[in-house]
């Protein structure tokens, strides 16, 4: 075959293979639906701002409150009459990944925070959307405590603010299919 030579092929088996998956792939697209997730306007970013959440626990639940409150009110604070309301639960973990045999220590490791969360519709009490997500962030470890203490603690606020923008976009698409 030299290159003044098609590569398409001109009739028979290939031909009709070729226009069978070029069909194919038109109906594949022609029902795909396309919505933006992160519009700034319209009645899912309302409902959004009309969520109130629970309160919080400890600092990296309170990170992860706070976080998801700023996402999903634009920076506008928490709604004055909510419409819903979410529940939310976080934990963490300090987890050591690289061990030094000498002294037994870890010199670098993973906090992994975990949510469980459940939307609600306050007037009918009505489920909306349940789940758990998380997130890790990598830390390096210190032999120096107060280094130690506070790369920890920034990495925690890292996970948590990770995980809210995980949450919004999943409460970000419960309320569109809620309200269409």
């Amino acid at each position: 075959m030299s290159l003044s030579e098609p590569r398409w092929p001109r009739r028979g088996f290939g031909r009709i293979l070729l226009a069978s998956v070029f069909l194919t792939g038109l109906a594949g697209l022609s029902a795909c639906q396309v919505r933006p997730l992160y519009s700034s306007s319209g009645q899912s970013a309302e409902a959004l701002k009309s969520i109130e959440i629970s309160e919080a626990r400890d600092r990296v639940e309170q990170e992860v409150r706070n976080s998801l409150i700023f996402l999903l009110a634009g920076g506008a604070g928490e709604p004055a009459n909510p419409v819903y309301r979410l529940e939310l639960t976080v934990t963490n973990r300090l987890m050591g990944v690289l061990y030094d045999s000498s002294t037994d220590l870890a010199a670098a490791g993973r906090v992994v925070v975990k949510a469980d969360f459940n939307l609600i519709e306050i007037a009918s009490g009505k489920t909306i959307r349940s789940g758990n997500r998380a997130a890790v962030a990598l830390v390096d470890l210190p032999n120096q405590e107060f280094a130690k203490l506070r790369a920890v603690r920034d990495a925690e606020s890292r996970a948590a603010r990770e995980l809210a923008e995980v949450i919004r976009a999943d409460l970000s698409a419960a309320v569109a299919a809620e309200r269409p």
